[in-house]
């Protein structure tokens, strides 16, 4: 995984100044003031700062929206409140059942979307991620999203309690761990390069993919977390594609655009050890 060498950070906004600043600095990447993307053609891709959060903004005319993490609208949100509960796919995959709530290491974040809708349903989840980028829009989103919880929504702000993002190589955080801090399951949906050019990839799969690169370790992560969950792990691939390592699964469940590859270690307990919080 790479980043780019230059991805500057646009702040339009006077009150959203200071959070640019400190993004910018964080990254050690230029800070641009009143500056319209669709004008800039030295660089693809740049982070813009105002008061709605900070989101990766494709440069030149007629670039797509700009992409963020989000979870107080939109499909996220959505899902939450209307989604299919421990019937999901997701929840099966990982062993979410009435009573039983696995601690889960989601060691491929990204944006928190898979991450969000295990919390929703029970789950306390530690979410990693080691691109600086993909981290600052995470932790922008997950703060937005505990301010408006916090004056509008108790419900979601349970939801956010049990969700912990750490800025981190899984590699690293998962060999450094000590016995009695593995996780129940550990949950991984690595970045592949696109096969597709069609209008039915994800603008932010595209754009991920242009901006971090591909997960090239996904395989040796693979094998590192099998030898560190206590109960499965959990890989989330597009539904034709290989299984990592050539590795059979105990099982999977497929769905119309991705399957889940379940290889578990042992039974699950028939009920959490600690209540659902919140």
């Amino acid at each position: 995984m790479t980043e780019p060498l230059s991805l500057p950070v646009i702040c339009n906004s006077e009150p959203s100044y200071k959070l640019a600043a400190a993004l910018a600095h964080k990254l050690q990447q230029p800070l641009l003031l009143n500056v319209d993307p669709e004008t800039i053609a030295d660089t693809e891709f740049v982070l813009q700062c105002d008061e709605q959060g900070i989101a990766l903004q494709q440069t030149g005319r007629k670039a797509p929206g700009a992409i963020k993490a989000e979870f107080t609208e939109g499909a996220v949100d959505h899902r939450r409140k209307f989604g299919g509960g421990k019937g999901q796919m997701i929840a099966r995959a990982v062993g979410v059942k009435a009573g039983v709530y696995p601690h889960v290491l989601d060691a491929t974040a990204g944006l928190g979307k898979d991450a969000f809708v295990l919390a929703t349903l029970g789950c306390k989840v530690q979410l990693l991620e080691r691109s600086p980028v993909v981290h600052a829009l995470l932790d922008d989103g997950l703060s937005r999203a505990r301010s408006f919880a916090e004056a509008e929504d108790r419900e979601l702000l349970a939801t956010l309690s049990r969700m912990e993002l750490l800025a981190s190589d899984s590699r690293d955080y998962l060999q450094a761990m000590k016995a009695d801090e593995y996780p129940d399951v550990v949950y991984l949906d690595p970045m592949f390069p696109d096969r597709q050019k069609t209008a039915d990839v994800k603008k932010e799969m595209r754009a991920f993919h242009s901006l971090v690169g591909k997960d090239e370790d996904a395989g040796d992560l693979l094998d590192l977390a099998l030898s560190r969950a206590h109960y499965r792990v959990v890989v989330k691939r597009p539904r034709k594609s290989p299984t990592l390592n050539q590795k059979v699964p105990s099982y999977q469940l497929e769905g119309k655009s991705s399957r889940y590859d379940i290889y578990t270690l042992k039974k699950l307990p028939d009920k959490s050890p600690d209540k659902l919080p919140g």
